[in-house]
């Protein structure tokens, strides 16, 4: 065997072995860092002995090798599509970062050993760029899921919050109890706002950083409300009745919008699917006696 194909044989299984640590086994680095912060001045050692902390550097190596390699307009880009994603547990940053080192790497390499043809050598790093771009594809693809949950969601909360704002709560403890009951990526920005404002966070900050966060206009819209009437004395309950009945109508209204698309969506099915069929059936019998006839 040639040496250039046994060297692009060990790189390229040393670059899967690489990818399939990083999306189903890797370390979180993260919790790590926090334990050994817990535990720092503190015994570390496991049942066999081996030291956490000395086994941390190696574990982050990579992740920090990858944060060296992308560019910094990059990491900021997929940081704040991994934000309006929710921060999914199971794709954390560093390790959409190695993902995007490896898989590159990996595709050229498979591509070289796999043909010498120019035009599949092509296809290949064609394919290999559009795997660059998978992890910005998959958060953005959650993020628009997540925008859709809290825009369909929050005519509910606003309508929550005012009634237990016209039940004598203050509108933090309205908020509090719509996370707390809701369920969905609403509430979990809710609370997450109000944690915010616990750790000594301004409120509008709070309430720009939930906006943010969500990207949601409707969402923004009632924010803006918020810091307004915060700012100029309008009571938040009638802010929160007019903000949950434009909601509602722009919920009835995004509806009758998607009921009225229906017609143009079936047309596209319908000439390619149903009619050439429909045409076999009517007309396939003509055709074949036309053709008795006239043989």
């Amino acid at each position: 065997m040639p040496p250039i194909i046994l060297l692009t044989a060990v790189v390229t299984g040393l670059c899967l072995g690489v990818l399939v640590w990083t999306v189903v086994a890797g370390p979180d680095v993260t919790r790590r860092r926090v334990v050994t912060n817990l535990h720092r001045g503190l015994p570390t050692e496991d049942a066999d002995g081996e030291d956490d902390g000395a086994r941390e550097p190696a574990a982050a190596a990579l992740p920090v090798l990858a944060r060296r390699l992308t560019p910094t307009g990059v990491i900021r880009r997929l940081d704040l599509l991994h934000g309006r994603a929710g921060r999914p547990a199971a794709w954390q940053l560093d390790r959409l970062l190695v993902v995007k080192t490896v898989l590159p790497v990996f595709g050229v390499l498979v591509t070289l050993l796999v043909t010498s043809k120019p035009l599949l050598i092509v296809l290949g790093l064609a394919v290999t760029l559009v795997c660059y771009f998978v992890p910005e594809l998959l958060l953005y693809s959650r993020g628009l899921e997540r925008r859709e949950e809290i825009t369909l969601s929050l005519a509910d909360t606003l309508d929550q919050m005012m009634i237990a704002v016209e039940a004598g709560l203050g509108f933090d403890s309205a908020m509090a109890r719509a996370g707390k009951n809701g369920e969905g990526p609403l509430a979990e920005e809710l609370v997450r706002t109000l944690q915010d404002i616990q750790l000594g966070q301004s409120r509008r900050d709070a309430y720009d950083a939930l906006a943010q966060r969500t990207d949601v206009p409707d969402l923004r819209r009632f924010v803006r409300s918020i810091i307004q009437a915060d700012a100029y004395g309008v009571a938040v309950v009638d802010v929160l009745r007019t903000q949950a009945a434009e909601m509602r109508m722009k919920r009835r209204q995004r509806a009758e919008e998607k009921a009225m698309q229906i017609p143009v969506k079936v047309i596209f099915p319908l000439m390619l699917c149903i009619l050439p069929v429909l045409f076999i059936v009517l007309l396939g019998p003509v055709a074949l006696k036309m053709m008795v006839a006239f043989s």
